[in-house]
Parts: structure tokens; C-alpha cells; sequence
């Protein structure tokens, strides 16, 4: 039944009752028609009382937490009641799935790998991921309600965000010590920001590398195609005599064999960086390439120095064997090179009892590195010396080389050096990809 309705036959029942009643009573006094009214009277005041208390436990019920149930009256009231709990009910379901979505998609942003910063219409921050804290050294709960150009400080950030022109992105450092941003504002809504940030560090790092690459590698081929144009032009416009043909003619070798060994390298390398990692089972027998290794290098040194080798015999590794092969001989190479006449290299083979790694060491007498030094010299072109490296042959390349073959077979280049009293260089390969070739058995007659 409509609510109202029943409502209104209450109160009608109710008025009638106390006319009814009033009626009664007043004929008895010989007032009738004045008992009738008043009776009614009253009972549509008890009605309305009655009805008004329903509609009180109700309104204190709505001015409360609305925790509890609301009030089980019947009828009007009653039904209002009932109504009313039950949508504020399913407004708190609803409330509470949303405020679930939004809790699930802010996880999300700050699982992003970029920074997300969100501005009100008065730049102020009304959230932030993880990472953009991290990118600008925010606080991601004290920082809230702040304006966000008090904090982040930067005068391109400031005019960028200012400027109100968002067409493109800026590349800034929040500050000291903090890394290299990307930042693109889009805005959203009534006057809202977001700002996306990216941490480009290591690739302003990689182009900066990149670029000196290319430079380092312009010179080093400028130089001696210089030479050879040189004398080229020196063969094409003036006749040389018998006596002065080979002396030329040993230079132009020199320049040449200059570029191809950098041409070399530098094939090397792209093909280290390139390369799948070198399987765990492949094993080769170390002896025929120490052998290969060391022949050249006397072949280098020309017995000018004292080369001598200690291996223990039967070893097997497990890698590729033109990378391996290219890493020892630039070990040794460089102590040749590096090692005045007359002065001793040492050469080690041996496995380690600590920790079984396999380890190849070249110890040299030679001239020696500084201790700060030591760090950069695995960088492509990095010398310590260029005037002395380019005399002796070298490309700047070999223990960029060496280090790569070190990593990609899991292990690492040790390197101990002080001035006037040589150096130290070890390639460590780990336990697991050395081993001792099995030994056959032999017959006798």
C-alpha cells in the first residue's frame, strides 16, 4: 500500500476515533457537538505526535553516523526509513567499488617506469608515483596540497610549465646529483596538469659515449690516411730514388697495417656486443691457443724481452675460442708494448684452489699505470699515453676488448698496477666453465 496513503487513513482513523470518543463523553455532559470536536481535535493531535515522533527518530538517525540500522517504525516513517538505509547502503558499495578502482589504478601508475605527477588548476600536487618522487626528490604524502614550482625549482621547468606551451618535451636535471629528465606536461580537465617525467640518464650517457666513439674513431683513421695521402701525392709528383723507395714504402705499410688493425677492433667489438652469450658446454682445450698466443708475442717482442710461461697443461674452458684467443694476446700484446727491452713478462696459466676460477695472468717490469687511471681502462680509446700508444701500435681498443669477452663468459678483468713497477692483468673465468680435459687411457705393449 502507498505510503502516503496509509499515512493519511492513520490519521483519518485517528479523527475519527476521537470524535468519536469526544462525542461519547460530551452527551453525557450535554455537550455533544463540543465533545465531538474536541475529541477529534485531540485525536489528530495524538496523530500528529505520535506521527512526529516516528519523523524525530528518523531525523536523529539520518544527523548520526547512519551506522546502525534505521528505525523499524511502521507505515510512512517506517517505510522512509527503510528506503533511505538502503540507498545510502548501496551508495557505500558503490563508493567503496570505486574508490577500489581508483586504489587499483593508482598501483598501476606508480608500477610505471615513468614518473606521473598530478597538478590542480593552482599547480598545486594533488598526487605522485614513486618514480616521479624519486625523479624530483619529492615526498609523495608531505608534499600534497604544495605548489609544485615551490619544490621543483628549476628555471626550465618553471618556464616550461609557466609558459603554458606543451607542444613538446624538456630535458632538464632537477638538481645537483639528480639525473637527467625527460618531462611532458598534458593538460587535462578544468585547468588540471599531468606531468610525465623520464629518467634519460643513461641514454644522454650512451650518445655522449656514441659520439665520442665516433670522433675517437674519425681521428684515429684521419690520422694516418693523412699520411698515406701524403704520400701518394709525394709518389705522384716527385720521383724518388732506388734509396728512398723502401724507407716510403715502410712507412705507407706502418699507416696501413695502423687501420687494419683498428678496422680489426673495431669488428671485434661490434661482434662481442652483438653476439649471443657463449654456451655453457662447449669446451676447448687451452693448450694450442696459449701456444698461439705466446708465439706471437715473441714474434712481437723480437727477443726483446724475457717472456716466460708457466701453464698447467690439460685445461679445457668452456666459451668461444677467437674471443678467448683475442683477449689473452691483447693481455700480452700490451705488455710487450708497454714493457721497455730488456725487460721481463711473465705469463700464468693456473686454477684457482679458493675458488676453482680458471685464471690467464700476465705480469710484465714494464713502465707501470697510476692508480687513478686504472678505473678508465677498459674505455674505448682511453690512454693513459696516446703519444706512446700510437708508436707502439696500439688502437686504444684492447682492453675494451678484453673486457667484453670477460663478461660474456661470466667472469671479470683484474688489473694491479703501480708507476716504475709494472702491471698486473688477470682474465678470471668461473669454476663452472673450467675444467681438466679427461685423461685418456694408455696402453702398453
Amino acid at each position: 500500500m502507498n505510503p502516503l496513503l496509509g499515512r493519511a487513513q492513520t490519521a483519518f482513523f485517528a479523527l475519527l476515533a476521537g470524535g468519536l470518543l469526544g462525542g461519547w463523553v460530551g452527551n453525557m455532559v450535554r455537550w455533544p457537538i463540543i465533545g465531538t470536536i474536541a475529541g477529534a481535535l485531540c485525536g489528530a493531535g495524538a496523530a500528529f505526535a505520535f506521527d512526529s515522533l516516528r519523523a524525530a527518530r528518523l531525523l536523529e538517525w539520518l544527523r548520526g553516523s547512519q551506522e546502525s540500522a534505521a528505525p523499524r517504525d511502521t507505515g510512512f516513517w517506517g517505510e522512509m526509513g527503510y528506503r533511505i538505509e538502503r540507498a545510502l547502503r548501496l551508495r557505500d558499495v558503490r563508493i567503496a567499488r570505486e574508490h577500489a578502482r581508483l586504489q587499483q589504478f593508482l598501483l598501476g601508475i606508480d608500477a610505471s617506469p615513468n614518473g606521473v605527477l598530478l597538478l590542480d588548476e593552482r599547480g598545486q600536487i594533488e598526487w605522485c608515483n614513486a618514480r616521479a618522487a624519486d625523479h624530483f626528490g619529492l615526498d609523495p604524502v608531505r608534499d600534497r596540497a604544495q605548489r609544485v614550482t615551490n619544490l621543483i625549482r628549476a628555471p626550465t621547468f618553471v618556464h616550461y610549465l609557466q609558459g603554458g606551451l606543451f607542444d613538446a618535451p624538456i630535458e632538464f636535471a632537477s638538481g645537483a646529483g639528480r639525473p637527467m629528465l625527460s618531462v611532458h606536461v598534458q593538460p587535462y580537465g578544468e585547468g588540471m596538469k599531468l606531468v610525465l617525467s623520464q629518467d634519460i640518464t643513461e641514454r644522454e650517457r650512451t650518445d655522449a659515449m656514441r659520439r665520442d666513439f665516433v670522433a675517437n674513431v674519425s681521428h684515429e683513421i684521419r690520422t694516418p690516411l693523412t699520411v698515406l695521402a701524403g704520400f701518394v701525392d709525394t709518389l705522384a709528383s716527385v720521383p724518388l730514388s732506388t734509396a728512398e723507395q723502401p724507407r716510403v714504402l715502410s712507412l705507407m705499410r706502418e699507416q696501413t697495417d695502423r687501420i687494419q688493425s683498428l678496422v680489426d677492433d673495431l669488428l671485434t667489438l661490434a661482434q662481442l656486443e652483438g653476439s649471443p652469450r657463449p654456451e655453457p658446454d662447449r669446451w676447448i682445450t687451452l693448450d694450442a691457443s696459449l701456444a698461439r698466443v705466446v708465439a706471437d708475442a715473441r714474434l712481437l717482442s723480437a727477443d726483446r724481452h724475457r717472456i716466460s710461461v708457466d701453464a698447467v697443461p690439460g685445461s679445457e674452458v668452456a666459451g668461444v675460442e677467437t674471443e678467448l684467443v683475442s683477449a689473452m694476446a691483447n693481455l700480452l700484446g700490451n705488455a710487450v708494448r708497454y714493457t721497455p727491452d730488456e725487460g721481463r713478462i711473465d705469463v700464468r696459466w693456473h686454477v684457482r684452489e679458493t675458488d676453482g676460477c680458471g685464471v690467464f695472468e700476465v705480469r710484465d717490469s714494464g713502465i707501470g699505470i697510476a692508480r687513478e687511471h686504472l678505473p678508465r681502462l677498459t674505455e674505448r680509446f682511453y690512454r693513459v699515453d696516446g703519444s706512446r700508444s700510437r708508436q707502439t701500435g696500439g688502437t686504444g681498443l684492447g682492453l675494451a676488448i678484453v673486457k667484453h669477452v670477460a663478461q660474456r663468459h661470466g667472469g671479470e678483468l683484474e688489473m694491479e698496477s703501480e708507476p716504475g713497477k709494472g702491471s698486473r692483468f688477470r682474465l678470471v673465468l668461473p669454476a663452472a666453465r673450467v675444467r681438466m680435459a679427461p685423461r685418456t687411457a694408455s696402453t702398453h705393449a
